[in-house]
């Protein structure tokens, strides 16, 4: 890993995860805004995303890894899109060589993967 990785995940949806990991998507739509920035393990959830949002990379579900940490990626940046939406800007994924099981229960937005 370039940077130093935080002790923070983000949950994301397969194949979004996928998506973030291969520079497709740059940009993570979310109801709420952060000021977090710097490096961040990607968490693979359970719970899988569209149909056609597998169709799009020509994958179906299942074809990725999830419960998981895939890789990681920097927050540079948080726009808001509307008064109910925000865009997190993200930059530089990397994949692990191996997915991580997280220590820590994982949580439907940010949470703390591993115990200190």
């Amino acid at each position: 890993m370039k940077d130093t990785v935080q002790n923070r995940a983000l949950s994301i949806r397969q194949p979004y995860a996928e998506m973030i990991l291969r520079g497709i998507k740059k940009i993570e739509y979310r109801t709420m805004r952060t000021n977090i920035r710097g490096r961040v393990y990607i968490y693979a959830s359970l719970t899988p995303g569209s149909e056609q949002a597998f169709e799009k990379i020509k994958a179906n579900p299942g074809d990725f890894p999830t419960g998981v940490l895939v890789g990681t990626m920097e927050i540079v940046g948080c726009e808001t899109k509307d008064g109910y939406e925000y865009e997190w800007l993200l930059a530089n994924p990397e994949r692990l060589a191996k997915p991580i099981k997280a220590d820590n229960r994982a949580q439907p937005s940010w949470f703390i993967p591993f115990k200190k």
